[in-house]
């Protein structure tokens, strides 16, 4: 009888390891992560410990979605850079072995943190926390992508100019409903976008607290994971992208810091944030801040409508899915909020 977990093949799988990983025997337990709406990740445990499988989920995708062997690849080519990553151990592109590609890395059993208020932590453990995301985020964008053989990983001109049409393209073939804050900020982003400054580097996509993992006890970062959005483009989409948590209050499983009082935490506000990436940067300041923010909020509310899309469609990988369409309006709605604060500055 076959073995499914999640609709995982273990004995296809088992089969098709034993010949492509070396001293491979066996698979004796598998579970699937909670978390994350995308591509499905899974804990095996083998006679040669515990590694992770990630998979792009079954049925019809969306065009360049799910791109789990670019994620393979990355993660293969930041190994030996100060950007922590799990070690890639192998990618299969052949789809006919458990229905989709998928690749297989180390585990790292570390600490995920899901509120970015830390109230399980001090305040001086919290500022750490915040100072090493702003420091691995700045580390990222310093690799040098023609040494790690990344030079052909994205696309050359205006990357918002890029990432907007492909952003609004996936939103319109995933849309439901009309939602009229959406519309507004679609209009906003269309007159706003900036021209290229020639600024390029490899961005990871969906950098955020809940995808960097620490070590349990040294609170030091072990790895950043999730890089199925990574491409070459502009470092400062990131950092509108990981300042969206001081404007969220809670979408989903992810809390944000809106409303929280950050200097008694003892966390750094948005312009220390700023500051500091700055500061690690080797550069003055940042011009237009107000549109990499909003643009991050269209983009994520774009994300979330196609995992609500996909749900409907049934091939979302995890069974919560359907209600993240709810998300959307106050996302755009949040973005809009945004673009009325910067312009009052």
């Amino acid at each position: 009888m076959t073995r499914l977990v999640e609709a995982l093949d273990l004995d296809a799988l088992s089969i098709y390891l034993s010949q492509h990983l070396a001293e491979f025997e066996s698979i004796s337990a598998a579970e699937k992560f909670s978390g994350g709406q995308s591509n499905p990740t899974f804990k095996l445990t083998t006679n040669l410990g515990v590694i992770v499988l990630r998979r792009q989920p079954p049925g019809a995708l969306l065009s360049s979605a799910h791109a789990v062997d670019r994620e393979a690849r990355v993660i293969q080519a930041l190994e030996h850079t100060p950007v922590p990553v799990p070690k890639c151990l192998h990618l299969c592109t052949d789809t006919s072995i458990i229905g989709s590609m998928f690749y297989l890395m180390e585990y790292c059993p570390g600490q995920v943190f899901w509120d970015a208020a830390l109230p399980e932590l001090s305040n001086q453990q919290r500022g750490k926390i915040h100072h090493h995301l702003v420091n691995v985020l700045a580390d990222l964008h310093q690799v040098d992508v023609a040494s790690v053989g990344l030079s052909d990983y994205g696309k050359p001109g205006n990357y918002f100019e890029r990432q907007f049409n492909r952003w609004h393209k996936q939103y319109r073939a995933s849309e439901t409903k009309n939602i009229e804050a959406m519309e507004q900020l679609i209009e906003w982003l269309s007159t706003q976008i900036p021209e290229d400054d020639g600024r390029i580097s490899l961005v990871h996509g969906d950098y955020r607290l809940d995808n960097l993992m620490f070590d349990k006890d040294s609170l030091e970062p072990m790895a950043l994971l999730d890089w199925e959005l990574s491409t070459l483009g502009h470092p400062f989409a990131d950092l509108g992208y990981l300042c969206m948590q001081m404007r969220i209050p809670k979408i989903g499983p992810v809390v944000g810091l809106a409303g929280k009082d950050l200097k008694a935490l003892g966390i750094p506000n948005e312009s220390q944030y700023i500051q500091a990436y700055c500061e690690r940067m080797g550069i003055d300041s940042i011009d237009n801040f107000g549109f990499y923010v909003a643009f991050s909020f269209f983009r994520l509310a774009a994300i979330v409508q196609g995992v609500a899309k996909r749900a409907l469609d049934g091939n979302a990988s995890n069974k919560q899915a359907a209600s993240m369409g709810d998300y959307v309006a106050p996302l755009a709605e949040l973005a809009l909020q945004s673009i009325q604060d910067y312009q009052q500055k």
